[in-house]
């Protein structure tokens, strides 16, 4: 998708397909009202708005921290996205079928073949991403890492060493690493007994599984990811940010600009996915 136009300029058609288009994807202005608007059929539209070629501006490659998500289009297709948020920019970003780990492999292949030099990167959390990046500082999203418990735990649990563990885990983002190593593995010597308690199968007394998976999972999520929760306190003079939160953010406001035109043919789709993440 865009890593082919990421860098290019494109020639635009005349200043009414243009202020047509920007309408059409910013201003929230249906075919109809569109139609409605300039006394033209809404096949007179559709040409405009065809005609528009999206022009990203070029950004001269530089040392940068890197936000990389991606978001999906319900079975259609997802776009994975690179943002430098010192430079409040979207600065990559290409289409996948499934967020793999060959697409984080794939993504820095070609950022860095654009000239780019990534000095950290901040991650949501998918198992295998982070060692893609495994040479530089990589940063877990704290809020992603919340919600991973919350998934486990629900935000709402009644055992008490649930509770503990969740309450722990909002500490996240007003603690440190050293304080929060401490009081995990305190909460861990506290409850270890509990976690390793065991339901055995009444018809085959020799199968068995954790009677408290649930809240194993949660604290074993927090462990495996520790070395990476509080990467941004490691690195200040890099100004890492300690979540994805810019660009979970315009992945909301993409959404909501796309989903305004229903029935929308693949081709504009994703003419309209680049026209927003150029901005």
């Amino acid at each position: 998708m865009a890593c082919k136009k990421q860098f290019q300029n494109k020639t635009r058609p005349n200043r009414l397909a243009e202020t047509i288009w920007h309408q059409y994807v910013f201003h929230r202005q249906k075919l109809a009202d569109l139609s409605k608007q300039y006394k033209r059929s809404i096949n007179w539209v559709k040409k405009q708005i065809k005609a528009v070629r999206v022009e990203i501006k070029p950004i001269t490659p530089r040392p940068v921290v890197i936000v990389v998500d991606s978001t999906f289009y319900k079975r259609i297709f997802g776009i994975m996205v690179v943002r430098a948020p010192a430079l409040k920019r979207n600065i990559y970003w290409r289409e996948i079928a499934n967020e793999k780990i060959e697409d984080y492999r794939l993504t820095r292949i070609e950022f860095e073949r654009l000239g780019w030099i990534i000095k950290a990167v901040v991650l949501d959390g998918r198992p295998g991403a982070k060692r893609v990046f495994s040479d530089i500082p990589v940063q877990m999203c704290q809020f992603h890492q919340k919600q991973i418990i919350n998934r486990r735990l629900t935000t709402r649990p009644k055992l008490p060493a649930s509770i503990e563990l969740r309450t722990l885990t909002n500490t996240l983002t007003t603690t440190n690493e050293r304080i929060f190593t401490q009081v995990l593995e305190h909460w861990y010597e506290r409850w270890s007994a509990f976690l390793k308690e065991r339901t055995y199968n009444q018809d085959n007394p020799k199968r068995w599984e954790y009677t408290h998976q649930r809240t194993r999972s949660a604290y074993y999520s927090l462990k495996t990811n520790l070395p990476y929760l509080f990467t941004y306190q490691k690195y200040p003079n890099l100004h890492i940010p300690n979540t994805t939160n810019s660009l979970d953010g315009y992945f909301s406001h993409l959404k909501e600009l796309t989903k305004l035109h229903r029935g929308l043919n693949k081709e504009t789709k994703r003419k309209m996915i680049d026209e927003i993440l150029a901005k």
